[in-house]
C-alpha cells in the first residue's frame, strides 16, 4: 500500500522541532526544517526532562546521549528561606529506569538533535530563511519563504506543516492573528540566571523551591560540572538595568550563606515575563501547532517543555498512522483537542500552583493546607508513592489507540 503522504515542513530548529523531525525521517519521511536564523539557539533555557519527556527521547534514540551529557537529579525539595526543608521527593525511587529524568542544557540537545538529523539522508535545513505568508488547499500546504541576507523568495510545499516556531510563532500568528494566543501575562516578575555556587555545602540537593512572599525562587543543578539556574521573583515595574543592578543584593538575601559577588561567578542574567497561553486550536487543515508555539506556561515544574515534548510523541504517532494507512486525517482534530485537553486540564493548573506555592505567605503552615506538599511528605517514607508521583504520564496520550487497526507497529 502506498504511503499516506511524503513530505513534512516543520518550521522552527528549536529542540521540539528537530525531535519531531528526526522521528519521522527515520520513517523515511521527507523533511525540510525552515530556520530563520543562522544557527541553533545557544541559549541553555530550560534543563529538566521529566519522564513523559524521556519516553519520547528514549523512542527517537536519544536516551543514552542525554544520559551521558546530562546527569540524573536524585532530588527535588520545597524548603523555607533560611534553608529548611519542608518536603521532598527522591528520584532515586527510579533506580535505573530508563525514563527517569535527565538535565541538560536545551542549547546542548539542540546540538546533539542536529548531529542525529544530519545522518539521515530525508532530512534537509534552510537557516536564515523566515516565513512571510502561508497558503494551503485541499491536496497541499505551503510557506512563503525569504532568505534573510540575500532577501530571496520561495515557495516551499509539502503534505503537511507544523508549526515549532516557539511563543511568538510565525505559523500560529498567521492562522489566527498577532494578538490572537488567549490566556494571561502573569503579573510576577521573574529573573533567570545562571550561576557557579556551590548550593551542595549547605545541603541543598539537585533541585529547590524557595518559598517566601518575597524572596521566592528556584535553584537547580543544571550540568555535571556544578552550573546552577536560579530563577526569582522581582518588584513588578523595574527596568532590566534596574533588574540587573538589584541582582548582587537579591542573591545576598536570597541564597544561602549571603553571598557577595566574589563567592560566586555569574554566567548570564535575563528578566522575563511568563504566560499562562493556549492557541484556539492545533490543527487547521493541513497545518499543525506544537510546543510553545501552541500553548505556554511558567517554567516552575518544567512543565512547558516536558509537555511539548509529549506534544511531539502525540503528533508523531497521528501523522505515522496517516502514513501507514491506519488512520486518515481526522486523527489530526483528536490530537489538536487531546494535546489541547491535556494542557488546560493538567499543564496549565499544575504549573499555575507551582508558581502560586512560592509565593505563599506563610512558608512555617503551608504543609497544613498544601496537599500537594502533603503528598511529598507521604512519599519520602512510601518508595511505591515516590515512584508514582515521578513516573505521571498524564502528559502523554496513546494516539494508536485511534487507529483503524488496533494493532500497533514497533517503531522507534
Amino acid at each position: 500500500m502506498a504511503p499516506g503522504f511524503s513530505k513534512v515542513i516543520i518550521v522552527g530548529a528549536g529542540p521540539a522541532g528537530q525531535l519531531l523531525g528526526l522521528l519521522l525521517a527515520k520513517q523515511n519521511i521527507q523533511v525540510t526544517i525552515v530556520e530563520q536564523s543562522s544557527k541553533l539557539d545557544d541559549n541553555p533555557r530550560a534543563t529538566h526532562y521529566a519522564s513523559p519527556a524521556m519516553k519520547v527521547m528514549n523512542r527517537a534514540g536519544l536516551g543514552d546521549d542525554l544520559r551521558a551529557l546530562g546527569f540524573s537529579p536524585k532530588r527535588v525539595s520545597w524548603r523555607k528561606l533560611d534553608g529548611t526543608f519542608i518536603a521532598g521527593i527522591n528520584n532515586e525511587a527510579l533506580g535505573d529506569d530508563p525514563d527517569r529524568m535527565v538535565a541538560l542544557p536545551l542549547n546542548q540537545l539542540g546540538h546533539l538533535l542536529y548531529d542525529h538529523c544530519k545522518k539521515l539522508p530525508n532530512i534537509e535545513y534552510l537557516f536564515d530563511t523566515r516565513v512571510t505568508s502561508i497558503d494551503q488547499d485541499d491536496s497541499i500546504a505551503s510557506v512563503n519563504t525569504e532568505h534573510v541576507e540575500t532577501m530571496e523568495q520561495s515557495r516551499v510545499e509539502a503534505d503537511y506543516i507544523v508549526g515549532c516556531d516557539g511563543a511568538n510563532s510565525i505559523i500560529r500568528r498567521s492562522l489566527f492573528g498577532d494578538l490572537d494566543f488567549p490566556g494571561k501575562t502573569w503579573g510576577e516578575q521573574l529573573v533567570a540566571t545562571n550561576v557557579y555556587y556551590d548550593f551542595e555545602k549547605f545541603g541543598y540537593c539537585d533541585s529547590n523551591f524557595i518559598i517566601h512572599p518575597e524572596h521566592w525562587y528556584m535553584a537547580a543543578k543544571i550540568t555535571k560540572d556544578g552550573m546552577w539556574r536560579v530563577t526569582y521573583g522581582e518588584i513588578p515595574g523595574l527596568t532590566q538595568q534596574e533588574l540587573v543592578a538589584r541582582q548582587p543584593e537579591k542573591f545576598k538575601v536570597m541564597l544561602p550563606g549571603h553571598p557577595s559577588p566574589g563567592d560566586y561567578k555569574l554566567v548570564n542574567i535575563s528578566p522575563y515575563k511568563v504566560h499562562q497561553r493556549l492557541a484556539k486550536k492545533m490543527r487547521v487543515g493541513r497545518f499543525l501547532l506544537a510546543a510553545d508555539a501552541a500553548h505556554l506556561c511558567n517554567p516552575f515544574g518544567g512543565l512547558g517543555l516536558t509537555g511539548g515534548i509529549a506534544d511531539v510523541g502525540g503528533l508523531y504517532d497521528c501523522l505515522m498512522g496517516i502514513y501507514e494507512n491506519k488512520a486518515d486525517d481526522s486523527i489530526l482534530e483528536v490530537y489538536s483537542d487531546i494535546r489541547r485537553k491535556v494542557f488546560q486540564e493538567v499543564v496549565d493548573p499544575i504549573s499555575s500552583a507551582n508558581l502560586l506555592r512560592l509565593l505563599s505567605a506563610n512558608p512555617d503552615k503551608i504543609l497544613e493546607s498544601d496537599e500537594f506538599l502533603q503528598q511529598c511528605k507521604k512519599a519520602e517514607t512510601d518508595r511505591q508513592l515516590a515512584m508514582n508521583m515521578m513516573q505521571t504520564d498524564l502528559l502523554n496520550y496513546d494516539f494508536t489507540q485511534h487507529y483503524r487497526s488496533q494493532s500497533k507497529s514497533v517503531r522507534v
